[in-house]
């Protein structure tokens, strides 16, 4: 892990960086228990001990007693992993603070589905089996989910977002790079090395192939309908092949980043944390979006 890391993006404490959180206290988690601050299991055999969600207690035992019981308002974000952290970590954080506090939670890029891959497999299903059944992590998942469905399902967003209490919003990519090469065409599930080249540049994709991607992005925005109906939360879906866009200042706001409607990522989270409007943005699909800053991957 790097000793020292650059706030950029939702981090900037530069008001041309950062309009409308410059000026608040910032804190960076450091995430390395693999899976989102919910693991709590010990395998003495093994010599294997998971501690996610006492972390997570930890530290916010530490900055509670540093002063954050004081805020007046209060944003809870993270990106890939740290956004499916902050989806199950929110009502838990919101409780935290009196009634009186402004809390909501901010979900960047970690909307992961539990989708098909293209050779027809649960790859991500698969692999979040192996982390809730290793992590212990059913214990700490919201029981509102877990009373009706196994706890695998309920470590995917799709089936908790609409339980969660504390406004949330949630920024993702319609077509998140990680998503694609890790869960829909990782090289397990692509024997014959098919999507080889289109998982590393979407200019590679054959139209098939995009037309597999654009199921993809139906089922996101299927998976967002009824949590988007809330009018408390949020919700900014970019056509864009990317990963994590608040904490990269070209992505979050720069003077050539991506919009939707004329609208950047920082204005309409912002628009939505202080209540000046409503945000439901779910962007035209792919090629119509020509302000992304797609991801690009080199050979492997």
């Amino acid at each position: 892990m790097e000793k020292r890391i650059a706030f950029t993006g939702i981090l900037s404490n530069k008001a041309q960086e950062n309009p409308d959180f410059f000026n608040w206290n910032r804190v960076k988690l450091r995430y390395c228990d693999g899976a989102s601050f919910t693991g709590d299991s010990e395998n003495k055999a093994a010599g294997l001990q998971f501690r996610g969600q006492r972390i997570w207690l930890a530290a916010m035992d530490d900055l509670m007693s540093k002063g954050m019981r004081h805020a007046h308002q209060a944003l809870l974000s993270g990106c890939s992993a740290g956004g499916l952290a902050s989806i199950l970590h929110c009502d838990e954080f919101r409780d935290f603070f009196p009634r009186t506090t402004r809390v909501k939670c901010l979900s960047d890029a970690g909307l992961f589905l539990d989708a098909v891959d293209v050779s027809g497999g649960h790859t991500l299903r698969n692999l979040y089996s192996g982390v809730v059944g290793l992590q212990g992590v059913q214990n700490n998942l919201p029981r509102i989910c877990t009373n009706h469905l196994d706890p695998t399902s309920c470590f995917f967003p799709q089936n908790i977002i609409r339980q969660v209490r504390t406004p949330l919003f949630i920024l993702n990519a319609a077509y998140d790079s990680w998503q694609i090469q890790s869960s829909l065409a990782p090289p397990s599930a692509d024997r014959h090395g098919h999507w080889h080249d289109c998982r590393l540049n979407h200019a590679k994709c054959s139209a098939s192939q995009i037309r597999f991607l654009q199921g993809f992005r139906n089922q996101v925005l299927k998976a967002v309908r009824g949590f988007s109906m809330s009018k408390q939360n949020g919700l900014f879906i970019n056509s864009c092949f990317a990963h994590c866009q608040t904490e990269r200042q070209d992505t979050w706001f720069a003077d050539d980043s991506p919009v939707v409607g004329n609208k950047a990522i920082a204005i309409a989270v912002g628009d939505w944390y202080f209540d000046r409007s409503g945000i439901k943005i779910v962007d035209c699909p792919y090629p119509c979006d020509k302000t992304c800053h797609n991801l690009v991957f080199q050979r492997a």
